[in-house]
């Protein structure tokens, strides 16, 4: 996963819409409304989220290995790369949101990284 937080993930930018997605990567494997009131297209790999007002929120995808800029963090190197750089970084329901680079992560999953609109980790912060 190539990434610049809050600004797009592998080329994908955060002001694209769901018809942009589907343009760029075609029909989605599922469509759904997940349980907290986003609209999903899923393409099995990746998961890209929508308000309903079609803002982009997520971007969820497998990353064995996120690209920083110049630097290369392998997921199992995830959870010290963050405790590391990003002093903010806090947990809730059992994921690490960082807002340094924005993402969400399960230190103790699979390698499903979400990358985050910048207005989300208010959301993460107010979850209980």
């Amino acid at each position: 996963m190539k990434l610049y937080p809050f600004v797009q993930v592998d080329g994908v930018s955060f002001s694209s819409s769901a018809a942009d997605i589907i343009h760029l990567k075609g029909a989605p494997e599922h469509t759904a409304r997940n349980g907290v009131g986003l609209n999903e297209l899923d393409y099995g790999g990746e998961i890209y989220r929508f308000q309903d007002s079609g803002r982009l929120e997520e971007i969820t995808k497998r990353a064995p290995v996120l690209y920083f800029g110049q630097e290369d963090v392998p997921f199992r190197g995830l959870m010290r790369f963050v405790r590391e750089r990003d002093p903010e970084a806090f947990a809730r329901a059992g994921f690490v949101i960082s807002p340094r680079f924005g993402i969400a992560f399960d230190p103790e999953g699979s390698d499903w990284v979400t990358a985050l609109a910048e207005h989300c980790i208010e959301t993460w912060r107010q979850m209980g």
